[in-house]
């Protein structure tokens, strides 16, 4: 489309990214910052260019059987646009996108795929992500953003009526019903920045590489993790038979030790003779007696360093939990 003089004496250091035959002579041609206008001469009107700036704050759209009215709401002023209704779509694309890169809402670099409207419900794909706004109006600041790097998963659920698309991000599934007619074009607007995304050709290939991404993920969590709870906190049970808390290995050996030990004197009773069984008799109570307080004496030993052990976690806890408080408290303060 070859730019109107008169337009090109209006840009000033702006360059035009994008333009829209309107007919005729007319024209739309934006820049990064506004949608310039262009009405050619006639037999009532002189050849003018009117300006629309990107900061609008609200942007409705009306479709009639000819036009397609867009309203744009500023701080100060409303101001209206009428195009003809095959021109519609085009315009409303490229006004999103300079409202978009004006506000931040995407990068400077970043495209938009498509624009769909279903009712009140207003779709934005872009080569990185999921823009959707509910209501009556066509755009406000009230939208949801999903980036595709949070994609984990897609599916359609085609009906007779509307085709569901459930789109899950951190496997939150975002359910988007579209009109059955108008469902293939969405689909394949989506998949295809997702595709291109993603550097896949197919949906299969697409949902195995977001479930991989996201298997890597959770697989990552916690490791290397600076403030994790059980740091420098000593196991009650621990795999090093040296280590003070192992009260499983010490009661091992010391049901080991009280077996030898009753071996022993099993051994020493029957190498007395037969005229010596009265003393054999007479002795099995104290050995009983003195392998019931060996066990006991242990079982207190190992109570005694359990609780040292619960009493040195606890202290730990407490430490961290001070520093955690610490921590929430600075970055509360932006530090």
């Amino acid at each position: 489309m070859e730019i109107p003089d008169l337009v090109r004496r209006e840009l000033g250091d702006e360059e035009v990214r994008s333009g829209v035959n309107l007919g005729d002579e007319d024209a739309a041609c934006f820049t990064p910052t506004r949608t310039l206008v262009y009405r050619g001469e006639g037999l009532l009107s002189d050849e003018k260019v009117e300006s629309y700036p990107h900061d609008f704050e609200r942007l409705t759209v009306s479709e009639g059987r000819r036009k397609t009215k867009f309203t744009l709401v500023y701080t100060s002023e409303k101001r209206e646009l009428s195009v003809p209704g095959s021109r519609g779509d085009a315009v409303l694309k490229r006004l999103l996108e300079g409202k978009l890169t004006a506000s931040g809402g995407i990068d400077a670099d970043e495209t938009l795929a498509g624009v769909f409207r279903f009712s009140e419900l207003t779709l934005v794909v872009t080569d990185r992500q999921l823009l959707k706004h509910i209501g009556n109006v066509t755009w406000d600041a009230d939208y949801e953003a999903f980036s595709f790097d949070d994609v984990t998963g897609l599916t359609f659920e085609e009906g007779s009526v509307a085709t569901a698309i459930v789109l899950s991000f951190n496997d939150r599934p975002e359910r988007i019903k579209a009109p059955s007619e108008e469902a293939p074009v969405l689909r394949k607007t989506l998949e295809g920045a997702l595709f291109s995304y993603y550097e896949v050709d197919s949906l299969t290939e697409l949902n195995a590489e977001v479930a991989a991404d996201e298997a890597d993920g959770e697989s990552g969590n916690g490791a290397g993790d600076g403030l994790s709870l059980n740091t420098g906190i000593d196991p009650l049970v621990s795999d090093d038979p040296g280590e003070s808390g192992d009260g499983t290995d010490r009661q091992a050996a010391t049901a080991q030790a009280d077996q030898d030990g009753s071996a022993g004197a099993t051994a020493e009773t029957g190498g007395q003779g037969s005229d010596s069984l009265g003393v054999a008799t007479d002795a099995e109570p104290e050995t009983v007696e003195s392998s019931s307080n060996g066990d006991v004496a242990a079982l207190e030993s190992q109570v005694a360093e359990l609780t040292a052990a619960v009493e040195r976690q606890n202290e730990q806890l407490q430490k961290q939990e001070q520093t955690i408080k610490q921590l929430i408290k600075e970055l509360r303060q932006g530090r």
